[in-house]
């Protein structure tokens, strides 16, 4: 006795299609949990086998802040007028060293985990959002010596300080959308990364880390800083330095006039991490494919 096998005919015969594998995994709970076991996971290994551990890493931000502070303070005479510029120059490093980690680790993110995408169906959104918390944990630690050099310099503790990280809020978002664009980009595109590079380094000298934003107000005028406080990285690090290191650091609402402005670089972060997202989540079922 004979069986006939009856072949589809059309797409709606199939059935309906299988997705793949998606950004979220429909789970938020498991999406978190491997997002923080990833990140932890990183960290520790990161620093495994190391005599100094932890020292290696804050000696990134201190070695290029001795080595700018020397040069632009001793040598070019750079911010002898500003209070405590020290301080806020390390600030401004340790807080561009949290962005420029997270961003140029996360292009390579979604490659480095290939093996697991390849073999395990699980939210590929904890890929770039678990590189952003390792860096979240390295600037926590990288502030404590901000803080030492502060009242050892003779700052005295604010209540200023409470708006710490509610402004790194928003330096944490921009990282976030950029971390997920870069990321779903560079598994189509590996120019990503050598652009991202160069892009990396503009942000560091177009973003008033080296200098104050007064000098920009005094040689290029009011526009051309408000301007610049348009990025969100430039916003955080002003408003860091006046609610931490002196009042006498214009604060960003001052800058643009009215607070109400601020909406403007809160709305560059909120677009970059939707368009992030955006990117992502359409890459994410084809990702391992594209590997």
């Amino acid at each position: 006795m004979s069986t006939s096998i009856v072949k589809p005919r059309t797409l709606e015969d199939l059935g309906a299609p299988i997705p793949g594998p998606t950004a979220l995994g429909g789970d938020w709970g498991r999406l978190w949990h491997l997002t923080w076991t990833l990140a932890v996971t990183d960290f520790r290994l990161k620093f495994f086998g190391s005599v100094l551990g932890y020292f290696w890493q804050l000696g990134r931000p201190l070695l290029l802040f001795g080595v700018v502070y020397l040069v632009f303070s001793k040598v070019l005479g750079v911010g002898s007028d500003l209070p405590n510029y020290p301080v806020a120059l390390l600030l401004g490093i340790v807080i561009f060293q949290f962005f420029a980690e997270s961003t140029a680790a996360s292009v390579r993110a979604v490659q480095a985990r290939e093996s697991l995408i390849r073999k395990v169906n699980f939210p590929r959104l904890a890929i770039p959002l678990s590189t952003v918390l390792t860096s979240c944990f390295n600037l926590v630690l990288n502030l404590i010596p901000v803080f030492f050099f502060l009242l050892l310099a003779g700052g005295r503790p604010r209540l200023s300080w409470l708006e710490l990280p509610v402004v790194l809020v928003l330096v944490i978002v921009f990282a976030l959308g950029l971390s997920m664009l870069l990321s779903a980009l560079f598994v189509r595109y590996r120019d990503v990364e050598p652009i991202w590079d160069v892009v990396v380094q503009a942000f560091f000298y177009a973003t008033p880390i080296l200098y104050s934003i007064q000098i920009v107000i005094d040689k290029a005028g009011i526009d051309v800083a408000r301007l610049m406080m348009l990025n969100p990285f430039a916003t955080v690090i002003q408003q860091a330095r006046h609610a931490v290191v002196s009042p006498e650091y214009l604060s960003a609402g001052q800058i643009f006039g009215s607070p109400i402005y601020l909406l403007g670089p809160i709305g560059v972060a909120v677009f970059t991490f939707w368009l992030g997202w955006i990117v992502f989540q359409r890459g994410a079922p084809e990702m391992a494919e594209e590997l």
